[in-house]
């Protein structure tokens, strides 16, 4: 079932239990298995009629299937959708190390980030920790990023440019605090699965709300919902493999409705291990090759690409005063920009387009705070206020303009 097809549920949705983790790196967060007794029950949820027809099962035990799956081989296609309501985000993406070449480089971080945005074919492959590939379709073009062993290669068909960084390099990375090349960027249901798992807390209901066949496979449909009202996270759908415990599809909604903001999931899947060919990569004959020793510098970083110079804002850890307001889903980032409102864009430099698509994404607002404009996203929305103190998390203009308005 491709993954913007409706999956068909069956049996009743309830109180799940806690998991265990098994420490390795494939396995579901700890905090899931830390979800405290009393925020759930032991009632299993039946999953008795319909198709598939598949063994009770109670949320405790689903996600303990997740976190004891010793899964470590595979191959498929995938389809992932994100829709955040703005325009494409691959500007968001532009890495490059200096010295590095055109805007054209092979860089995986560029790449990657532009599944932030629309509608994207993936071919994925893995054996175990040192050897996985990711390949972006894009019609008679393709995308790819190899990790074998201490080499990871990219390489981009449509500008014949490659990439090459070697894990194992003497202090490749460490002087300047990177990580290595494609990490941090969920690419499988798995690892969209295990951001929001590791989150769960007593403010989540978690329940198995039926089953459904993916990519020809049966599976338990977990469910995860906010408790908590304000939150702009409807509930987030995990299909897990009923035989591998494998997260097969993962779905984010809105509390909004429509349609989903994150919608990732196998079309097709095997769980054989992948030919040792598959992770072999050289450069094809007149590739440009950029190689990355780990000592350059990124001559581009990701919020100087917000629209607007949102950049400017900086990062949290250098804001003045930062603190969180709340906790769980309807949890919020507030910090002190050390500026006044927000920024404008450098006009001589190119920036009026930008500067008018930032202040049409912004609603004016006031209240005991003062004035201030919230800009909203299906899923993040942001409040900064005249003064420079900057509301930001997953939760509706009124919850930001509530926090603003208590002072905290």
């Amino acid at each position: 079932m491709a993954p913007n097809d409706s999956a068909q549920a069956t049996g009743e949705a309830k109180e799940p239990g806690a998991g265990r983790r098994k420490a390795t790196r494939y396995l579901v967060p700890i905090g899931v298995a830390g979800v405290a007794a009393a925020t759930i029950g032991l009632v299993p949820a039946l999953a008795a009629s319909g198709d598939p027809s598949l063994p009770k099962i109670s949320a405790q035990q689903l996600i303990e299937k997740m976190a004891a799956s010793d899964t470590q081989q595979l191959s498929g296609t995938m389809k992932i959708s994100t829709d955040l309501g703005l325009p494409g985000l691959g500007s968001l993406g532009a890495f490059a190390p200096k010295g590095g070449g055109s805007d054209k480089s092979a860089a995986p971080e560029a790449k990657l980030t532009e599944l932030a945005s629309g509608t994207h074919t993936l071919r994925i492959a893995a054996d175990g920790p040192d050897r996985q590939k990711v390949s972006i379709l894009e019609g008679a073009a393709e995308y790819s990023l190899i990790h074998n062993g201490d080499d990871v290669w990219a390489y981009d068909s449509a500008s014949n440019q490659a990439y090459h960084s070697q894990r194992g390099a003497a202090g490749a990375g460490k002087e300047h605090g990177r990580k290595a090349p494609g990490e941090g960027v969920p690419t499988t249901p798995k690892a969209l699965a295990d951001e929001f798992l590791k989150n769960v807390d007593p403010t989540t209901a978690v329940s198995v709300d039926g089953t459904a066949q993916i990519a020809g496979r049966d599976a338990y449909q977990l469910l995860i919902k906010p408790k908590q009202s304000g939150s702009t996270i409807g509930s987030v759908r995990i299909a897990v493999d009923a035989k591998t415990g494998v997260p097969l599809k993962f779905t984010l909604s809105p509390s909004a409705g429509g349609k989903a903001v994150v919608d990732a999931g196998f079309t097709k899947v095997d769980f054989s291990k992948p030919s040792a060919s598959t992770f072999t990569f050289s450069p094809p004959k007149g590739a440009k090759v950029t190689e990355d020793d780990g000592k350059q510098e990124r001559s581009h970083k990701a919020e100087q690409g917000l629209p607007g110079g949102l950049g400017s804002f900086g990062d949290a850890k250098n804001a003045k005063n930062s603190k969180v307001i709340g906790e769980g889903w309807t949890a919020i980032a507030a910090f002190d920009t050390g500026g006044k409102g927000i920024p404008k864009a450098d006009e001589s430099k190119g920036g009026g387009d930008a500067q008018k698509f930032l202040d049409s994404l912004g609603t004016k607002v006031s209240g005991k705070f003062g004035n201030g404009t919230v800009f909203t996203t299906r899923l993040v929305n942001a409040l900064i206020t005249d003064n420079g103190t900057v509301y930001v998390g997953a939760v509706t203009k009124d919850a930001l303009v509530a926090a603003a308005n208590s002072g905290r």
